[in-house]
């Protein structure tokens, strides 16, 4: 059995991304492990904050709820402040993952590597996905920490995959699951300027969770203070098992073509 190494921008980029993955993990008896760069400061801010309760401390209990739900065996912080949207003053500030000096931010992960000798760590692709500043942190993050651990893990990244969102999109407007004037496109620029995910020619892995995607939206409800996770939350669940019931990651150096099945 394995080690395997999350590391996910902010608190609830886990339930919407490799959720599925973990589950599965999890399940097969391997050990997970999800860190967290960033703190969710700048989430959206419950209007049931309990005295003396703040938004991280909210956010820090949701996170460890989805752990319980996905079956991690720790939850981690990096504890940097949330960098907001490519642009916004947060990406400036001091305290923020985007600001953050690359090898101090690997060394706190490889710091967590070591302590857990791990075997596998996933990170982010080149642009995290869509293109958030702390998304393509984690990138290069995870990418140097690997670098600085004792014992050099096996990475890999997560990912959407760009052909399928076109494909499922397209299918779905068909099967009245989605309106087609949503206007949804994962070829248009995203926050970086860049398209959505990764070309499928360029995937190494396709895990189906449909078979645990109510722990999935269960990780997700988890997260209920933020605005995002409510649309998400809402869709019905034929729409959401299309939307949510793939995962796709990548492995830098291994040959072409796509596996299906746990990458571990």
């Amino acid at each position: 059995m394995s080690t395997i190494v999350f590391l996910h921008a902010h608190p609830d980029d886990e339930a919407s991304q490799t959720a599925g993955t973990m589950r599965l993990a999890a399940d097969a008896g391997h050990r997970v492990v999800c860190v967290y760069a960033t703190n969710g400061d700048h989430g959206t801010l419950p209007t049931d904050l309990a005295e003396e309760e703040t938004i991280v401390l909210r956010r820090r209990a949701e996170a460890e709820a989805s752990g319980q739900v996905l079956g991690t065996a720790r939850v981690a912080w990096l504890d940097y402040a949330d960098s907001g949207m490519t642009g916004w003053d947060q990406n400036g500030h001091e305290e923020s993952f985007h600001a953050a000096d690359l090898d101090e931010a690997a060394g706190r992960l490889a710091a967590i590597l070591d302590e857990e000798d791990a075997d596998v760590v996933v990170g982010y692709d080149w642009h995290g996905g869509y293109g958030h500043p702390d998304h393509v942190k984690v990138h290069h993050v995870a990418r140097r920490a690997v670098e600085l651990a004792a014992r050099r893990p096996r990475y890999l990244e997560a990912t959407m995959n760009r052909d399928h969102l076109r494909r499922i999109f397209r299918a779905g407007v068909e099967a009245g699951l989605f309106p087609e004037d949503e206007g949804f496109d994962p070829d248009r620029p995203a926050d970086d300027g860049n398209p959505i995910g990764t070309p499928e020619a360029e995937l190494h892995w396709h895990v189906d969770v449909r078979p645990v995607l109510a722990s999935k939206r269960a990780a997700l409800a988890c997260h209920a203070s933020q605005e995002d996770v409510g649309w998400m939350l809402g869709m019905p669940e034929d729409q959401y098992a299309m939307a949510f019931g793939d995962e796709w990651l990548s492995e830098p150096g291994r040959p072409e073509g796509i596996e299906d099945g746990l990458p571990f």
